[in-house]
């Protein structure tokens, strides 16, 4: 839902219209004013961006349920990808701009694209770098100012963003977060792969399609969490996977330690199982209202109690971690010691009870809130205490008095609406006693209550604020005192969530059988499984391989219908993800290259809303991916062209799959165009693959085998096959048929052999023998076993180049597809070389390697492969 193409103008305004890259449509969005105040708000995003041609952009998004600022400027193109990316990530909900970029471009672009965006139109004066600058002096952790204060120096946009937010939260929502207390991070666009919001809807990675409450997605897969902070850690990783390879050694490091230790990992899981939800605790604790009511005071107690709570809890997560080894671990561990928490530990002994602990009753909840101040405080507030006890005592005594009377046995029960009701079994026959009022009959039971006790709810009332007044000096003298020390427990909360994801990780790990991947410059899997499809199908799916270099960067896949090609790149494409969150995957053995960027055109169906049929929306997509594509990223494409005629549709396909050859980006490419696999088999770095399938002779059944071989699909009549499996009438397939062998027989004689392909595939044998040269000079092998692997490739280099000349002396015909195909393969030798950096470098190092090769320039040697045979 994020791809952008000028395909509308907005005359009014004079900007290009954009359309989002899926389910486009007009939004609902509420009118626009002046600082409209959303009282049920998460996050709040403040954005702004340069004047001029480079679109330089600054983003601030504060978390008002987790205390936290991240302040982002990205140098972003035209149509604003990663602005829309990073703001949808973050999903606020309410995006702050100024009045004069009402009618800005960037304003229009996000509100194509986002679902449903709330704009708020603030004066130009909210956006100040200086105020910016005023409240990181103020609000941030005082060992963050200074570099926080060098980064903002050098990000006017986003120091300008985040005073807007912040006066926003402070002027219209009335709230405001005490100082020294703020998490603030400045998140650069570098650092983590980018995936647009089609490719996280079409991959399923947060949220299922079909069903949205369903578990079937990768974060309903990967979520063993035991902590809100580890959830929200979580999802957050997937949606934006690192890229930096150290921290993601780090993560494996620690998951294995965590796998390889039974009893450590089971006592950290016990120790996170019940852990509050650490970052809403802090937040209210350090945003306080501009007025402060009743409502407020009472939950500042329950917050002290719960932080209470939380950090008596850090202590067995310090002991849990006991035995770990990995880095990551220790510095959790480290972040966890007691001596870090001590002193707000001793603070909140010496106000609160010892015992008391957080409650979810109504009457429990109520009475921890009278007795969570330390008797000897405050001598009135222990007066205040004993006249709320002897009230709750009447209310006791009364109900033992009403139920020595004729009537049946009474319950004395309470909610948060009437406080104390007494609550009768519905044996009673007849009428009720006219002492009792407010009755309300329920199926099994009669609730009511007596004028009496209506009094004495109100004493209790009445007393319980006094309490609460009173507690409320010393409540709130201890928060000020935490607040001084709360950026040591932010980071701690911050700990936790990570050892929570990593413990989830190898849950995952042991319970799945997931092994760890390693960081390489190629990706290869082994009996590689779909991590969610595995667990719906468990005893049926069957694992794969990937292998993919520079020379096989470019796999196009074909088979049968239902023959498992859209499970297969769907596969890779997760458990790419699963690697760059630090988590093991699901296969024998794996390694991956570091993907900058995924991109994933999955979805055909129409977009009634935007009136976009199939095709113009593949084509949209494909623009997207075509502009923004870079040589580190990953494309999976499925079923690109066959919303349109065939021949057109065959001619986009290959005009598209050219421009992602060129790009030298990872890509699988699923198509039933046969002839597309044909005209570009012989570019270099392109192979075929196919889901295997069996197919009777007599087309009666077909059994898939959902597994991935080489070369192209041999039944070309699939087709045909599942439709007389589907019990079509005999005369309609049997026409089919003979139709469907017709064409073969034609295209197989217009398709022969010639010195233009024969060309071509020398060219790509000598690549991969290139390739495979390289990759041995980097091995540690002794020398007997690279020599026989030499002698080897020697053997199987000769018998293959001898069998393309033997082909090119039989046949040097034209015609047909073999002239497009050497138009391909003509072109591709022309114009491949400016697109491979350092090709000359490579080949050079190839000549290096041969012991007998002539001397030749680096020039020839690259551009004449006939010369080098």
């Amino acid at each position: 839902m994020s791809e952008f193409s000028f395909n509308s103008w907005d005359p009014q305004n004079h900007v290009p219209r954009l359309v989002s890259r899926s389910a486009s449509r007009h939004p609902t969005a509420r009118p626009t004013t002046t600082a409209t105040s959303v009282a049920s708000q998460d996050i709040v995003c403040a954005v702004s961006e340069s004047r001029g041609v480079s679109s330089t952009v600054g983003l601030a998004f504060i978390n008002l349920a987790t205390a936290e600022a991240v302040l982002c400027q990205i140098c972003d193109s035209q149509t604003y990808v990663k602005t829309i990316i990073k703001i949808g990530v973050f999903e606020p909900s309410d995006i702050l701009f100024m009045n004069t970029a009402k009618e800005s471009k960037l304003r229009y672009i996000i509100q194509e694209n986002l679902p449903d965006p709330v704009f708020t139109f603030l004066d130009r004066r909210w956006w100040s770098e200086k105020t910016g600058h005023e409240y990181v002096e103020r609000l941030s952790f005082p060992e963050e100012v200074e570099s926080l204060k060098v980064t903002l120096g050098g990000n006017y946009f986003a120091a300008c963003c985040f005073a807007a937010a912040l006066k926003y939260v402070e002027i219209e929502l009335q709230r405001s977060f005490t100082p020294r207390s703020l998490r603030i991070r400045f998140e650069p666009s570098e650092g983590s792969m980018t995936i647009d919001l089609a490719t996280i809807v079409s991959l399923e990675l947060i949220q299922n399609l079909q069903n949205a409450k369903s578990k079937e997605s990768l974060f309903g897969l990967l979520n063993e969490t035991l902590t809100p902070m580890g959830a929200r850690l979580l999802r957050a990783n997937i949606l934006q996977p690192s890229t930096e390879q150290v921290k993601l050694t780090a993560r494996y490091n620690a998951v294995e330690d965590l796998t390889t230790k039974e009893d450590m990992f089971i006592t950290v899981r016990q120790a996170l199982k019940g852990f509050i939800d650490a970052d809403k605790v802090l937040t209210a604790i350090i945003l306080v209202p501009t007025k402060q009511t009743v409502q407020y005071v009472e939950q500042s107690v329950n917050n002290v109690i719960m932080l209470k709570t939380y950090v008596s809890s850090i202590k067995t997560i310090f002991q849990a971690l006991s035995t770990a080894q990995s880095d990551l671990l220790r510095t959790i561990r480290e972040l966890c010691a007691p001596e870090g928490h001590q002193a707000i530990e001793e603070l909140i002994n010496a106000t609160l009870n010892e015992h008391v602990t957080y409650q979810s009753k109504p009457l429990d909840l109520r009475n921890q809130r009278i007795y969570c101040v330390k008797t000897g405080v405050n001598s009135l507030l222990d007066v205040a205490r004993q006249t709320y006890k002897e009230a709750n005592t009447d209310a006791t005594e009364l109900i033992e008095n009403l139920s020595g009377k004729p009537q049946p046995k009474l319950y004395l029960k309470y909610d948060t609406a009437r406080h104390y009701y007494i609550c009768i079994p519905a044996t009673q026959p007849g009428p009720l006693p006219d002492i009792f009022i407010n009755v309300y009959r329920k199926r099994n039971r009669i609730e009511c209550q007596t004028l009496d006790l209506v009094k004495l709810n109100q004493k209790i009332t009445d007393s319980h604020s006094e309490v609460i007044n009173m507690s409320n000096r010393a409540i709130q003298d201890l928060i000020h005192d935490v607040c001084s020390e709360v950026s040591g427990l932010f980071r701690v909360s911050e700990a936790i969530a990570m050892l929570d994801m990593l413990a989830a990780f190898a849950q995952l790990a042991t319970k799945h059988e997931y092994i760890r991947p390693e960081l390489t410059d190629t990706l290869a899997i082994k009996a590689g499984r779909h991590p969610i499809r595995e667990q719906i199908h468990s005893s049926k799916f069957v694992p794969n391989d990937a292998y993919a270099t520079p020379q096989t960067r470019f796999q196009i896949i074909t088979g049968c219908n239902m023959s498992g090609k859209s499970t297969y790149i769907r596969s890779l494409a997760l458990t790419t993800v699963m690697a760059q969150i630090g988590c093991f995957v699901p296969a024998q053995y794996a390694s991956f290259p570091i993907s900058h960027q995924l991109f994933a055109r999955i979805a055909t169906s129409d977009d009634l809303d935007a009136n976009v049929s199939t095709f113009a929306a593949e084509m949209r997509e494909m623009a997207f991916i075509l502009r923004n594509i870079q040589p580190r990223s990953m494309v999976i494409i499925d079923e690109l062209g066959r919303g349109t005629g065939t021949t057109d549709g065959l001619a986009i396909a290959i005009a598209l799959a050219e421009a992602l050859i060129s790009s030298n980006a990872l890509v699988w490419f699923v198509t039933h165009f046969h002839d597309l696999a044909e005209i570009l088999a012989q570019r270099s770095g392109v192979i075929n693959l196919h889901l295997a399938a069996d197919i009777a002779p007599d087309a009666s059944k077909m059994t898939m085998q959902y597994r991935i071989a080489e070369g192209l699909v041999p039944h070309r009549q699939y087709g045909i096959a599942l439709a007389q499996v589907a019990d079509l009438p005999p005369a309609v397939w049997v026409k089919a048929r003979e139709v469907s062998e017709a064409m073969n027989q034609l295209a197989r004689r217009r398709n022969s052999s010639s010195r233009a392909m024969a060309i071509a595939q020398k060219r790509k044998l000598l690549l991969s023998l290139r390739e495979q040269l390289l990759l041995l000079r980097r091995e540690t092998m002794d020398d007997s076993a690279l020599r026989t692997l030499l002698i080897q490739l020697q053997d199987d280099f000769a018998l293959r180049m001898t069998a393309i000349n033997r082909d090119m002396r039989l046949d040097e015909g034209d015609g047909g597809l073999e002239g497009v195909a050497r138009h391909v393969s003509e072109m591709s030798d022309i114009e491949s070389e400016p697109t491979q950096p350092g090709l000359n470098d490579d080949c050079a190092a190839s000549r290096e390697i041969s012991i007998d090769a002539p001397p030749q320039s680096e020039s020839e040697d690259c551009a004449d492969d006939v010369q080098l045979v």
